[in-house]
């Protein structure tokens, strides 16, 4: 069974939860720099966490820019990949913010622009490289 959780950094418990799959996603899978990881904004950004039977599986944030609302850190476990996951959690996260009617975007890894596009998202330039990684500027009107 899927449950997702929002929370805030305040509550402690389910942020070192997510954090530890971010651990494990982008640090140590991934080789980011846990410098770049880990930012200025975990505060101020709105966290989700997902758990499959009780066990924490994926975490994803949002946060309010200048340009919109911007999608971020959306990390999933490998063992817990191709089966939905993602989509579940992604769509819960456009229900929370598609009523403040503002524009989406995030920067996506080369490997999941097909999420994104499957929820109407669209590419916008060239791939660039974020810690290490190939993303897209993708959005959604």
């Amino acid at each position: 069974m899927i449950k997702i959780q929002k929370f805030s950094t305040k509550d402690k418990k389910l942020a070192e939860l997510a954090f530890q799959i971010r651990q494990e996603v982008f640090v140590d899978e991934q080789n980011v720099d846990p410098e770049l990881e880990y930012d200025e904004f975990e505060d101020v950004s709105h966290h989700y966490l997902v758990f499959e039977n009780d066990i924490p599986v994926a975490t994803a944030r949002w946060r309010e820019t200048e340009k919109g609302i911007k999608l971020e850190r959306f990390a999933l476990l490998k063992k817990y990949r191709k089966c939905g996951i993602g989509t579940k959690l992604l769509k819960t996260l456009l229900k929370d913010i598609l009523p403040l009617n503002k524009t989406i975007y995030l920067h996506s890894q080369v490997s999941s622009v097909n999420l994104y596009l499957r929820e109407g998202f669209k590419i916008s330039g060239e791939k660039f490289m974020e810690a290490g990684i190939e993303h897209y500027f993708m959005s959604l009107k």
